[in-house]
């Protein structure tokens, strides 16, 4: 009996998310899965797609954002995403996740603030993994449980020194109920000012639940500039003494006393990735993105403003003319206009392809989706990779590419039949073509869709499709580690 298909995509340059040679087939797929890839002439489909020419590779799996709120609040709210390919996003990353912490009225410190002004509303992480059942999101959900939440949580506003060893416990069975609850991991973000006078002991301590349960350890590290070595050395020191896989989140060598030194930083990686497993992301930028730090300003490093609360017509301007305008030196004006949201011009170029050419990385985007002038890299990163990176410059072939954006990223973080194109796996998958793809958003104009990604498929339902925008469709779903 003829095989009988929701849908058969024809004749597509196939990039099969292994990182292996593309071909060139049909691929069927019945409910939420793949059932069949090659010459399908002979089965049917509801709906057929001609795609001679364009290119098939399954939904992009964003390794890093900060869309713990976006996942929540409507497909609206995930169109940076759907519309550049992605079908699965990270969350809960540096240490900020909405579950467990619940807000009443006051604004969160930062940088839990990177999530938005609200949305604390969980006691558990359980009730927020039931919120996503409830309300669906056009992408997959694979969630983190954060440090500083959990510190806000125990410590209250008294955060700027260590946990003591009751409030540990305290955290510590926080991270155990939350990955019996559906979380996949425990992240922390070291760098920030509440979570810097976290010692590596109290991580370990409150890291421990993630060897029983098979989690992963995910780190914005404590430092990314003059001693990033000495950070890596920490994380690997955590991982080891947990007994788990380490992530370390947006790798970079950060400040212009430090361009060049990923020579040195992937080294390091290289060697201890024979020891114990390591593995980072990186987004395709020399510029980041986080809450402005008057403090930390330096004058031979362009900021850009993303948003600010007492002077929100400033987002999108240069903190060195909003400084000139008021005539006062750049920590003043930054001070006047915090709290905010900054992109920082903080990397050197060849560093950043680099660390994204090197075969431990993975693609994540690190975007802040409630900010009023986000980083580009919100709407970009995606075709960014494919169309500049990989097409125009020849710095990865784009097989290369896709697996750092898909079945390298699933296979790593132990999310099971996600990120390939074969028959079983979950039907994530994007239409694209690869010459045209690439992203548009820019530092002045970031909130624009890239060019050349066609339509896209979540769990087999439409997401997105060129030219029309968004379905309006929400068949996303908590994704969990699979322990090997």
């Amino acid at each position: 009996m003829a095989l009988r298909c929701d849908l058969i995509i024809r004749d597509a340059t196939l990039f099969d998310g292994t990182g292996g040679p593309r071909t060139v087939g049909d691929v069927g797929v019945t409910g939420e899965r793949i059932v069949a890839v090659g010459d399908l002439g002979g089965a049917s489909a509801d709906r057929e797609v001609i795609a001679t020419g364009r290119a098939l590779a399954p939904g992009f799996i964003d390794a890093h954002t900060h869309d713990d709120r976006a996942v929540l609040c409507g497909p609206s709210c995930l169109h940076c995403k759907s519309s550049q390919g992605v079908t699965t996003v990270v969350v809960g990353n540096c240490g900020v996740s909405l579950a467990p912490l619940r807000i009443k009225g006051d604004r969160p410190p930062p940088p839990l603030d990177l999530v938005g002004d609200s949305g604390f509303a969980f006691d558990s992480f359980g009730e927020y993994a039931q919120a996503l059942k409830k309300t669906p999101a056009a992408v997959n959900t694979y969630a983190l449980v954060g440090h500083q939440t959990l510190r806000y949580r125990v410590m209250g506003e008294d955060l700027y020194r260590p946990a003591r060893d009751a409030e540990i416990a305290r955290m510590r069975q926080m991270v155990a109920e939350a990955l019996a609850e559906g979380a996949s991991g425990f992240s922390t973000g070291l760098w920030y000012k509440p979570n810097m006078h976290a010692t590596t002991e109290e991580v370990i301590a409150v890291a421990e639940p993630l060897r029983a349960a098979g989690g992963m350890y995910f780190t914005h590290m404590r430092d990314e500039a003059d001693r990033v070595c000495a950070s890596i050395e920490e994380t690997l020191k955590i991982g080891k003494r947990v007994g788990v896989p380490v992530w370390i989140s947006h790798h970079k060598c950060s400040m212009p006393e430090n361009y060049g030194r990923s020579v040195q930083t992937l080294a390091l990686l290289e060697a201890s990735a024979s020891l114990q497993e390591v593995a980072y992301d990186m987004y395709p930028y020399p510029a980041g993105s986080t809450v402005l730090m008057p403090d930390r300003l330096r004058e031979d490093v362009r900021v850009i403003i993303t948003w600010s609360v007492p002077h929100p017509e400033f987002a999108g301007k240069d903190l060195a003319e909003v400084a000139r305008n008021w005539n006062m030196d750049q920590r003043a004006a930054a001070e006047k206009l915090s709290p905010a949201g900054a992109i920082t011009f903080q990397m050197d170029e060849e560093d950043v392809r680099r660390i994204m050419a090197h075969p431990m990385s993975v693609i994540g985007s690190d975007g802040i989706p409630h900010d009023e002038h986000p980083h580009p890299r919100l709407w970009g990163t995606f075709p960014r990779v494919l169309g500049f990176y990989s097409r125009q410059l020849g710095l990865l072939d784009m097989e290369t590419a896709i697996h750092k954006m898909t079945g390298r990223t699933a296979s790593l973080f132990g999310m099971v039949d996600r990120g390939v194109l074969k028959p079983g796996a979950y039907a994530d998958l994007v239409l694209f073509d690869p010459h045209k793809v690439i992203d548009r958003a820019t530092f002045e104009n970031p909130k624009q869709e890239s060019e050349g990604i066609e339509e896209v498929w979540t769990n087999g339902v439409p997401t997105f499709r060129a030219g029309t925008g968004l379905t309006g469709e929400t068949p996303g779903r908590l994704v969990r580690r699979h322990r090997a």
